[in-house]
């Protein structure tokens, strides 16, 4: 955690000394409000999310949205650090790493898009009844230490009486949304991916997918919107407006087909073709990756603190109250 630590604070003062290139090609409204949202990653993970920015409901509510992708949670936290982005989506985590440093301004938590994982076990070989156990002895590409999907991952291991350590060899090494293009040249026996990168080996014929972390690890926190408490203070209004966006993005895919889902949020990954967009937000859709609203709960957020204890990357236990912030959700959801 130190070294996340110590990254973030890099970061910070390398945005410092460069100009940002997240602005939009063109002048944002006089009528809207610009906001800077920075996400995790730009995955099908997040349809509710795209569907709020393709269907107009940020500007319904008076944003006009600049969205980043960060690749990686702890890129994200160091442009909501650092000023370059108002709101960052990624996984809770980066909230508990940056309170337990004593910062004066830390990051609070205010809607959780997410309550399963979104990676999946990738194999070189297809294995038609796989068990979590066939992965004993192998070599797996995994995600960053201290990361949600790397701890999810260990924790799933753990409930199969799987030790991380000892019992397979797990590669950290590799950056965020790389892994699938290194799977592809090396001799790795597993990898944990991310949609489209999943289906895209599968499609390529470069693996197969055989367990969902989302369906084996259970409901988890998995990624959350925060803002760092000055913001917060300050812009309430423009918070109350962008969750009241998204919770409209939430009752949508909870009402509409994956079909449905997957022609609303296709000009968001214009890459890829209709029909394996579809795939993917169906292979979502079916394993209950969405919460109906983005109240993010104590008993949540005391599983995360569990994951995280579990993998020796908890530095003290954090009081829910400090870093979640549910007014916001509440109010959209009424």
């Amino acid at each position: 955690m130190k070294k996340w630590i110590s990254l973030i604070l890099t970061g910070v003062l390398c945005m410092m000394l460069l100009t940002g290139c997240s602005s939009q090609e063109s002048a944002p409204s006089e009528t809207l409000t610009p906001v800077t949202l920075n996400e995790v990653a730009h995955s099908i993970f997040y349809a509710p999310q795209y569907v709020a920015i393709e269907n107009g409901y940020f500007a319904e509510e008076g944003i006009d949205l600049t969205l980043v992708t960060g690749f990686g949670a702890d890129k994200v936290a160091t442009a909501l650090v650092s000023g370059e982005a108002d709101i960052g989506f990624m996984g809770s985590e980066s909230s508990i790493y940056i309170y337990n440093q004593n910062p004066e301004d830390y990051i609070v938590n205010f809607a959780q898009l997410t309550q399963r994982a979104g990676n999946f076990l990738v194999s070189r070989e297809p294995l038609d009844d796989f068990k979590w156990e066939d992965i004993k002895g192998s070599y797996v590409l995994g995600g960053r230490k201290g990361g949600m999907p790397e701890m999810v991952f260990e924790f799933i291991l753990k409930k199969h009486n799987i030790d991380p350590l000892e019992d397979l060899s797990i590669d950290q090494s590799i950056d965020f949304g790389s892994t699938a293009a290194a799977f592809t040249g090396n001799d790795a026996d597993f990898t944990v991916e991310f949609e489209p990168s999943a289906t895209a080996l599968e499609t390529e014929g470069a693996g197969y997918v055989v367990a969902s972390l989302g369906e084996a690890s259970g409901y988890v926190p998995y990624t959350a919107y925060s803002v760092k408490q000055s913001y917060l203070k300050e812009n309430p209004e423009i918070l109350q407006s962008f969750t009241n966006a998204l919770q409209k993005g939430m009752e949508y895919v909870q009402s509409h087909t994956p079909e449905e889902i997957a022609k609303a949020i296709q000009p968001q990954f214009e890459e890829t073709d209709l029909e394996t967009i579809t795939k993917i937000v169906t292979r979502y859709y079916e394993q209950d990756t969405w919460k109906e609203n983005l109240i993010f709960e104590k008993e949540s957020f005391d599983l995360l603190q569990n994951i995280l204890k579990e993998a020796g990357e908890l530095p003290a236990w954090t009081p829910y109250e400090d870093l979640v912030n549910t007014e916001f959700a509440i109010k959209a959801a009424e």
